[in-house]
């Protein structure tokens, strides 16, 4: 079996927002591949009843949230500014991630979404500031924008956030080990690529 890790995260999550930035490095030390799975929440939160995220639903969960991070972030030395707009659309990021999911750019394209998003107060929903990434990492931003409008490129993402649900995830980050084990949350990620390296005898 091989030493992967299927990463289901969501460009709107602020806890995606930690696993993305923190991953690389973990599953290299770990000896484990990152399969990158960019999927929406919204789908999710409606087949759930929610037409918000719970932490706009729910406000006292929702300040503890935004004050967690925080820690978080502070405690892993990374940036952190509370966006001006929660959540914001990851769609086109999303789906430009789809593209890139498994060439050796989705690392960086995937943190300097997130560090948009999270750190600098950008909208990722905006070409604009997509394209600007993409430029950044010397990419072919004009066709990657293009191709990402695309019939194609928009079911997959609707097939690949159908395929979330159909696994059981419900709330990003999740990570799925090649035995099938799901795991849900930032502070879960340690422990599941430790299981994806060394799964437990049965």
């Amino acid at each position: 079996m091989n030493k992967t890790l299927e990463f289901w995260f969501e460009f709107a999550s602020s806890y995606s927002y930690l696993s993305v930035m923190r991953i690389g490095p973990l599953a290299r030390d770990a000896g484990v591949e990152v399969r990158w799975r960019p999927f929406l929440l919204g789908p999710v939160f409606l087949s759930l009843g929610w037409n918000d995220s719970p932490f706009n639903i729910y406000p006292p969960k929702g300040r503890y949230m935004w004050r967690d991070l925080a820690r978080l972030a502070q405690g892993y030395g990374l940036p952190f500014r509370m966006p001006s707009r929660f959540p914001r659309s990851g769609l086109l990021a999303a789906r430009v991630a789809l593209l890139g999911a498994g060439e050796p750019w989705i690392g960086d394209f995937a943190r300097g979404v997130m560090r948009a998003n999270f750190a600098d107060d950008q909208d990722i929903a905006d070409p604009g500031v997509i394209r600007g990434l993409l430029d950044g990492l010397g990419l072919p931003a004009d066709a990657l924008i293009s191709q990402a409008g695309q019939a194609d490129t928009k079911l997959a993402l609707q097939r690949q956030t159908a395929e979330a649900g159909e696994l059981g995830i419900f709330g990003a980050p999740s990570f799925i080990t090649p035995d099938g084990e799901l795991f849900w949350g930032n502070d879960r990620l340690e422990d599941a690529l430790a299981w994806a390296a060394n799964p437990p005898a049965a």
